[in-house]
Formats: C-alpha cells, sequence, structure tokens
C-alpha cells in the first residue's frame, strides 16, 4: 500500500472518530479546521468528506457538512501500514521518556509522535490513556497530552507498588502444583542464569534481558487482569534502568544474577518464606539502582 493511500485511510478512521463525538445533526468543522486536526491537507480532508458523504454519514452542500448518523466499526478503512505492535510501542516510547530526552511539563506533539512511531492515531491515543492511568502523561485542559516526566517520587511509589505485586505473585507461585508448567520453565530460567553466571566477563550485558524474562515469569503467577497490566509496565520501566547507569554494570549483573538464583532456590523448595525474603532483598537492591540511575542521567 503506498504511503499517501495508507495516510489517507488513517486520516479517515481519524475521521471516524471525530463523529462518534458528535449528535446526528451536528456540523463539521470547518475544512481548515478538519486539516489541523487530522495533519492533512484540504485536498485529502475534501476527499474524505466525499467518502463520508457516499457512506452516507454525513451530508456536504458547500460549507455545511451536517451528521447523518454515528459512524459504525464496519466503516473504517483497513490501514496496512506495517506498524509496530502495542508492546514494541511501549518499549520505543518508555525508551524515548525515560533517557530523558523529553523534560517533564512537556506539551506531546501527537501528529508527529504517530510519524515517529508509526501507530495509528487510535493505537497511540490508547496508548497514551493507559499511561496517564500511571501519572507518566496527563490530558492538558485545553486538548492534548503533556509528560508529566520520569522522577525520583514516580521511580519511589513504583518502586513500592512493585514490591507488593511481586510479593503477591511469590506466594502465589510457591502453591502451584507439580505439574504446573511453570517450573519447567523456572528450570529453564535456572540454566540460562547459571550460564550467564559462567560468562559473566563476556556477557554481562545481556542480563537487562533475562532480569524481564525472570520478572515477568514471577507475575505470571497470577491470574489477575489488573496486576497483569501493572507488571507489565513495570517490567518495562525496570528492564530499562539497567541500560541507564552503566557504572559497575558487571558486578552489579552479576549480584542481581547471584539474588535470582537464590529466589529460584526457594521458590522450588516451596519455602515461601525464603521466597518472600529473597524477593524482598532483590527489590530493595533493584529499587537503589533504579534510583541511583535517576541521579546519573538527571538534568543538569
Amino acid at each position: 500500500m503506498a504511503r499517501t493511500d495508507e495516510r489517507f485511510r488513517e486520516a479517515f478512521n481519524e475521521a471516524l472518530d471525530l463523529c462518534k463525538t458528535m449528535a446526528a445533526g451536528d456540523q463539521l468543522p470547518s475544512e481548515n479546521d478538519l486539516a489541523k486536526r487530522l495533519d492533512v491537507s484540504r485536498t485529502v480532508v475534501r476527499a474524505i468528506l466525499e467518502k463520508l458523504q457516499d457512506a452516507k454519514i454525513i451530508t456536504w452542500v458547500g460549507r455545511q457538512k451536517q451528521l447523518l448518523r454515528t459512524p459504525k466499526d464496519k466503516d473504517r478503512l483497513e490501514v496496512q501500514s506495517g506498524q509496530i505492535s502495542e508492546q514494541q510501542l511501549e518499549r520505543q516510547f518508555l525508551d524515548w521518556i525515560l533517557r530523558f530526552d523529553v523534560a517533564p511539563g512537556t506539551a506531546l506533539n501527537v501528529a508527529k509522535l504517530r510519524r515517529q512511531f508509526s501507530v495509528t492515531p487510535q493505537m497511540l491515543h490508547e496508548f497514551l490513556a493507559s499511561l496517564s492511568r500511571f501519572g507518566l502523561v496527563r490530558r492538558r485542559p485545553k486538548g492534548g497530552w503533556e509528560l508529566l516526566g520520569f522522577t525520583r517520587e514516580f521511580a519511589v511509589e513504583l518502586s513500592e507498588f512493585r514490591m507488593i505485586l511481586e510479593l503477591n505473585a511469590v506466594s502465589h507461585l510457591v502453591r502451584l502444583p507439580p505439574e504446573d508448567p511453570i517450573w519447567a520453565r523456572l528450570d529453564d530460567l535456572e540454566r540460562k542464569h547459571r550460564a550467564l553466571a559462567a560468562e559473566i566477563d563476556e556477557r554481562f550485558h545481556d542480563f537487562s534481558l533475562l532480569d524481564e524474562e525472570f520478572h515477568t515469569l514471577i507475575g505470571s503467577a497470577v491470574h489477575n487482569r489488573f496486576a497483569a497490566e501493572f507488571q507489565k509496565i513495570v517490567s518495562l520501566i525496570f528492564h530499562y534502568h539497567f541500560q541507564w547507569d552503566k557504572t559497575h554494570e558487571r558486578q552489579r549483573n552479576e549480584a542481581a544474577i547471584g539474588e535470582h538464583l537464590r529466589l529460584i532456590a526457594a521458590l522450588k523448595a516451596r519455602d515461601a518464606a525464603a521466597a518472600q525474603a529473597a524477593m524482598t532483598d532483590h527489590l530493595t537492591t533493584s529499587k537503589q539502582t533504579l534510583l541511583s540511575s535517576l541521579r546519573v542521567h538527571a538534568p543538569a
């Protein structure tokens, strides 16, 4: 699909989203206003209006553009842009903000972000709305979005909530029956940790991905949609903090591997108290590493 056709389809779907916020009989904005909202030319706006009229969603006579009916899902156009997945968007956006390329309080240019991450307006809107629940972004009173930033206070609150989530996950995991597939996956992770520890001098950079895999597995012991949503964002943020501060990275990662192995041993022994203690110690260390990385990358 050509890029121009792809952009038309995206803008048409944006126009449908706008129409969904209106009631039958309402007037659509002017062509100039639509061009600004949709970030396209007036020529593209006219093509969109024609298609809306053909679908009997609006009537269009001169400057009068009246909504006839609320659009339905079947009115949307398929967009085959090779766009990134939701998980890729999360990673790329977090990588962008967590490296302090953007100052807290910055207004987010949604049109620019959409092009930067190659996503549809709807996907970006839903993603920003999900981040707003964590206090990373917020809606501006007059429209649009604002980055609140990744502050020390945010890091402390995130670490405290992570402690609640993962200690709860540990308590669930130790009670799982021997036939549960999570134990085989835990054995596999133990082998990966020991292999990395044996080659730590050459492969210490590989730990951040292993850390993410490890904590994701622990979190999977809890079948709770709310916990899963928060666990995902928490894991991503802590995954990135290993990449910020390179000071003593090898020693820090080697120590974390030891903490993971201590926790794995307690879990396999079904020792709930030892597992809780191991997780508490590990997350306390992780919190200090996160706060240290914030100091290293704090704006001058």
